[in-house]
């Protein structure tokens, strides 16, 4: 799934980075808006992360949400 795609679906895969990721605040979360730079960035601050550690667990959480749905 590329980054418009999931940018453009955020409101369906809100909560399945509230469950990957349950330390982020709802506001976290919807400032971010399914921009992965943001995201990151949240991850980072909250887990404590470095940039490239945010940016492997974005890639696995988009792997994911594309598995689930791109059925």
């Amino acid at each position: 799934m590329n980054t418009d795609i999931l940018e453009g679906k955020w409101k369906q895969v809100r909560g399945d980075a509230k469950r990957m990721w349950g330390k982020l605040t709802d506001d976290e979360l919807d400032e971010a808006q399914g921009n992965l730079e943001k995201l990151a960035g949240a991850i980072q601050e909250r887990y404590g992360y470095t940039r490239e550690e945010a940016k492997r667990e974005i890639d696995r959480f988009r792997r994911d949400v594309e598995s689930k749905y791109n059925k």
